[in-house]
């Protein structure tokens, strides 16, 4: 198979795999009439996931999975496995607390196909390696959005529908991956099992820097993904326009950052990931800041500035993982992304939980501004990296 091929199928199986991320959250409103959730139960639908991906990335880094394991076989189980945890929701009848654990296992099979995937699209590119993992982020932010798009055109009510058609998504693509799916030519050697890798891996300061940026971006990213279509619902409730519409843009919300991704990592490429990276977050915090001054006004100016704020939040997020493995040894490149992946997801449950409590005391006017404090961080992470000789080494010298 071409190298064009593989891309374009590890793109569609991380698409279809990550399809069942928000599949109970996009359904949030149809779940808290059904089980009775306070906004607790609302926010532990997809913190559950996160901490399931937190535990299962951080074993994978410290048992160096990534590395030791044949990668498409791990990735094509685990999109499988994260499907069937997705699907006994609706098809055991499982209540909140049974969700939340089955959502927990989700996000742990889920650590084996999002690093993974980026670990084989590492295999498979170099010089163009910011576009390569600006695809595999597309495809992961176009799967993300999935849900919300089966809720917008499978009726807003029907959450068993949008659950049992995302586990479904998620199997189909662990089998075309089990079928079709192949390390490229820059596969490194199985290196040895070391229990000290991610200490190692911390204690390098580009790659510490690389990671402190991408934290920054993480503060921001999954809060947003998470409440957004939910502002959105109410604000279009508020303002007396059809729910429907609130679905359909969400979805667009989330999904437009594929586009974003793709453009940033093509950018990178040529102009460096420090520079990219630092302008996409000045331009999502400043939304972040400005979006709720929108709400309840007309959906037509709040849907535009929620795509110009869905196009920057994630376009830089491949610019870290494809400097995490650029400036990482490559025989470490699997284990030092999911080691990156696994403390940023983890940071992700403060932001989710706090959105709502925020929207209780200071109403969805200033309920996502708190947000802007990551990519701040994230900027001056981006640019102490920029002065340091190590960072050289990534995309070709551009820095």
């Amino acid at each position: 198979m071409t190298k064009a091929r593989t891309l374009a199928l590890l793109a569609l199986t991380e698409c279809l795999g990550m399809s069942v991320w928000f599949s109970a959250s996009a359904v949030v409103p149809a779940l808290t009439e059904a089980w009775g959730l306070a906004a607790s139960g609302q926010a532990w639908l997809t913190m559950s996931v996160q901490l399931g991906f937190v535990a299962g990335a951080l074993g994978s880094a410290l048992l160096n999975l990534a590395d030791r394991v044949r990668s498409p076989w791990l990735f094509a189980v685990s999109s499988m496995l994260a499907g069937g945890a997705t699907l006994m929701i609706p098809v055991a009848g499982a209540g909140f607390t049974a969700a939340v654990a089955l959502r927990f296992l989700t996000g742990m099979f889920l650590a084996g196909v999002y690093p993974v995937g980026m670990k084989i699209m590492a295999t498979w590119t170099k010089e163009d390696r910011g576009f390569g993992v600006g695809l595999l982020v597309g495809a992961l932010t176009l799967g993300s959005a999935a849900p919300h798009f089966l809720k917008a055109f499978g009726g807003v009510g029907g959450w068993e529908r949008v659950l049992v058609s995302s586990a479904g998504l998620a199997v189909l693509g662990g089998v075309l991956a089990a079928a079709l799916l192949r390390e490229g030519p820059y596969r490194a050697a199985v290196p040895r099992f070391d229990w000290g890798v991610a200490g190692k891996l911390w204690r390098d300061k580009p790659v510490a820097l690389a990671n402190l940026g991408y934290f920054g971006h993480m503060w921001e990213l999954y809060a947003a993904w998470t409440w957004v279509p939910v502002f959105l619902s109410a604000s279009f409730r508020h303002s007396g326009s059809d729910e429907r519409w609130a679905a359909a843009a969400g979805f667009a919300f989330i999904a437009v950052g594929g586009a974003g991704s793709l453009f940033a990592g093509k950018i990178a490429d040529r102009a460096g990931r420090t520079a990219v990276a630092s302008a996409a977050m000045a331009v999502s915090g400043a939304c972040s800041l400005a979006v709720g001054l929108l709400y309840g006004r007309d959906p037509r100016l709040l849907v535009l500035l929620v795509l110009v704020w869905g196009t920057a939040v994630v376009a830089d997020s491949a610019q870290f993982s494809a400097a995490v493995s650029e400036l990482a040894p490559p025989e470490r490149t699997g284990t030092a992304l999911t080691l990156q992946t696994s403390l940023g997801f983890l940071l992700t449950l403060v932001t989710i939980r706090l959105v709502p409590t925020l929207e209780r005391l200071l109403t969805w006017r200033w309920a996502f501004a708190f947000l802007a404090i990551g990519p701040a961080a994230g900027i001056w992470a981006m640019l102490r990296l920029r002065r340091l000789p190590g960072s050289a080494r990534m995309a070709s010298g551009r820095r």
